[in-house]
């Protein structure tokens, strides 16, 4: 166990008057945190192959209020958010967050999108972010926090636009944490996890209110995503 951890479940093993763990539950313990056994996972996302799990994943995120704008090429982006900010109306003004993903698509091929590189601010109305990951099961979007992905452009902007590459799609919410703990794992066997995940499903939604659905009541009232369908798996 690493310093941190076992201080911390030191202290609360203490304040329940229990010694320490005998080596044989200590070693079960260990094993368990590093096998990462899997629950039952949806049978409908479980058995397709990638191109089914990119329709599931449309399919479950229209179901929940989120809309899809599909593109063959990740050069097609920044035209299709215009277009879909020139649809409903939208001020065609945004902030992208600071991820080199999104730095590398062709924002002056459209020179009436006014894009801001940065962190979201109390008076942006449309955020445009990357993804980590997809998760097919639910229509989810997995995004952690750091330099390239502030978590407030997640949420701040009444209007989330995602871009999601088609090979970034997984069957369920283990794949996604899977590939999580590749890309973050160090040479000495170690995962440096990121500060913050987060799982997003649709717009922002409550009915706390006369049991009335109402959406963007903590976060963007619109989640848009575009799909880069050249990324996808054969």
């Amino acid at each position: 166990m690493n310093p941190s951890r076992d201080q911390i479940l030191g202290s609360i093993r203490r304040s329940f008057r229990r010694g320490p763990l005998a080596p044989e539950a200590l070693a079960a313990c260990e094993t368990r945190l590093v096998t990462h056994r899997r629950n039952l996972i949806p049978e409908r996302a479980r058995t397709l192959p990638p191109r089914g799990q990119v329709e599931l994943f449309v399919t479950m995120a229209e179901a929940v209020n989120a809309t899809v704008t599909r593109v063959k090429d990740a050069r097609d982006v920044p035209a299709a958010i215009a277009e879909y900010l020139a649809r409903f109306n939208l001020p065609q003004r945004l902030v992208r967050a600071p991820d080199p993903v999104l730095d590398e698509l062709p924002w002056s091929g459209r020179p009436l999108l006014e894009t801001r590189r940065g962190v979201a601010e109390d008076s942006d109305l449309v955020g445009v972010t990357a993804c980590f990951a997809a998760i097919a099961e639910t229509g989810t979007l997995m995004l952690h926090s750091g330099a390239a992905g502030p978590t407030r452009n997640n949420f701040l902007p009444d209007t989330h636009i995602a871009v999601v590459r088609g090979d970034q799609v997984v069957a369920a919410y283990e794949d996604g944490w899977d590939r999580l703990r590749a890309a973050r794992g160090g040479a000495d066997g170690g995962v440096a996890m990121p500060r913050t995940v987060n799982f997003i499903t649709g717009p922002s939604r409550t009915a706390d209110i006369e049991q009335k659905i109402e959406l963007g009541a903590h976060g963007p009232r619109r989640l848009h995503i575009v799909l880069v369908e050249d990324g996808e798996a054969s």
